[in-house]
């Protein structure tokens, strides 16, 4: 074996980090190109670096290396995987994933805490943030959709822990959620009644349940005549739609100058004529301006965090606190805006859309009238069913 493969092959091997060295030359040697980090730029320095090297050992040295440069260094494998939509790395070697079925322990290891505290530092850069000593805790979006989140040891109890959420370019069709058992197939031609007599819906859910997902499928077969307007402080909803106007949330810059808040964003989509208006996740005072947009004869829809679909009617009223409205007026102004409650759940077989309600006010008390529970299979109709069938025709 030639002198210069061996710390070559140590460095790139499956699962292991760079020879310090080796990726401190080669990272010097790109940046004195004066250009962004690329594959072709990682070659012509590996090329440089007097590193002899067999053909499938320097495409295994550019990946990797380009990958730690500029990629996701040792998880960058993972996202080949097009079920994969989280990934937590809660320790050097605890890496987990989220690809529908519950957390996954995932065989990727990296060296130690300093290469954990290294991407996820770099990352943060990338995103346009800080981390560090004053800025321990931050979370960004990286090209391509990638939202990072990153907590400091002098925070963490247990080192550097990193959160990555994954973006699907592509939405998922109704066939593709009822096949992967987010919908049993009854479902489907209900969602599309939901669509078809234009009424508005919050989808509610945990963290990592799928709401995005469902909503973004749904705002998929809205008619192509219609006009969304989304408005997100993450951009996560990318429906295939062919007319969807996007606004997005802006904090203020270091003199404090500069936000753009919900709330406001809000008031500016009513003024460009939506056919629906949707809130990515209403989670503050930007509810009052929701629900008074879908009193007013604008359609709409967005997510919710609840524990379930009985839920959404005390999470609705904590968040019309935010906005300084009274219980009342938030159960009056939603139960006249708000039509059906679709609630997605973390099952031990993964992520399902579980029940549909509808929001009702008897003796002055918003709640929720459960219309159909839904099984891995069927669709099962609950009180409110008929209720349901009546205002889909209506």
């Amino acid at each position: 074996m030639k002198r210069g493969a061996e710390p070559v092959e140590s460095a790139v091997g499956k699962g292991q980090a760079p020879d310090p060295e080796l990726l401190e030359r080669i990272r010097d040697d790109v940046l004195a190109q004066g250009r962004p980090f690329s594959s072709a730029g990682v070659a012509s320095a590996l090329r440089t670096s007097g590193r002899v090297l067999g053909t499938a050992g320097s495409f295994a040295a550019v990946a990797r290396i380009s990958a730690e440069l500029s990629g996701l260094g040792p998880l960058q494998q993972l996202l080949a995987d097009p079920e994969l939509t989280d990934i937590f790395v809660n320790a050097p070697e605890q890496v987990w994933l989220q690809r529908g079925r519950g957390l996954e322990p995932s065989p990727v290891k990296f060296v130690g805490e300093a290469e954990v505290q290294a991407l996820a530092r770099r990352l943060i850069s990338s995103a346009g943030k800080r981390l560090d000593e004053a800025n321990p805790c931050a979370d960004g979006q990286l090209p391509g959709g990638l939202r990072v989140h990153a907590v400091l040891p002098s925070v963490s109890g247990s080192g550097t822990l990193l959160s990555l959420r994954v973006h699907r370019m592509e939405p998922f069709d109704l066939p593709e959620l009822v096949e992967r058992g987010v919908l049993p197939p009854g479902a489907a031609d209900l969602l599309r009644e939901l669509i078809a007599s234009g009424r508005n819906f919050l989808i509610s859910g945990a963290t990592g349940s799928g709401k995005t997902t469902l909503l973004n499928t749904l705002l998929g077969i809205c008619g192509p005549q219609e006009r969304l307007i989304v408005v997100e402080d993450t951009p996560e909803l990318s429906p295939g739609h062919p007319h969807v106007l996007s606004l997005r949330s802006r904090v203020a810059n270091v003199e404090g100058l500069g936000a753009v808040d919900l709330r406001q964003l809000v008031r500016e989509a009513l003024r460009m004529n939506p056919s629906r208006l949707i809130v990515g996740e209403c989670r503050g005072a930007e509810i009052r301006e929701l629900l008074t947009a879908l009193n007013t004869g604008h359609g709409g829809a967005g997510t919710i965090h609840a524990n379930g679909a009985a839920d959404v009617p005390a999470r609705l009223q904590a968040l019309g606190a935010l906005a300084e409205m009274s219980p009342q007026a938030v159960s009056l102004q939603a139960v006249s805006a708000i039509d059906v409650v679709l609630h997605m759940s973390n099952t031990a077989s993964g992520r399902r859309l579980v029940h549909l309600g509808l929001l009702s006010l008897e003796e002055a008390q918003l709640g929720v009238q459960m219309a159909a529970a839904f099984s891995a299979e069927d669709v099962i109709p609950g009180p409110a069913w008929r209720k349901l069938q009546r205002r889909l025709a209506g």
